[in-house]
């Protein structure tokens, strides 16, 4: 699957890392049940947060790139 643009609600503390509470794809909204694993990686200059979350359905990769400020939802399967 390709990287699509997401709508998302995150939750930020002091001193811990984002929390994805729900993002909305396809016109769909799903709520965040789990975060399984969490992740960074570089593209260029650019330290990219990758969140493996769960529904409860299906198992999504949330990718927050903040150089855009933006996210994105780069893969999901059936669990």
């Amino acid at each position: 699957m390709n990287a699509q643009p997401v709508r998302i609600a995150v939750v930020y503390e002091p001193g811990k890392k984002p929390k994805p509470v729900w993002f909305e794809l396809n016109r769909r909204q799903h709520k965040v049940i789990e975060t399984t694993y969490f992740w960074k990686d570089r593209l260029g200059d650019t330290t990219r947060l990758h969140f493996a979350v769960s529904d409860g359905e299906a198992l999504y990769e949330l990718i927050f790139d903040p150089s855009e400020q933006s996210w994105t939802v780069e893969s999901h399967r059936i669990e």
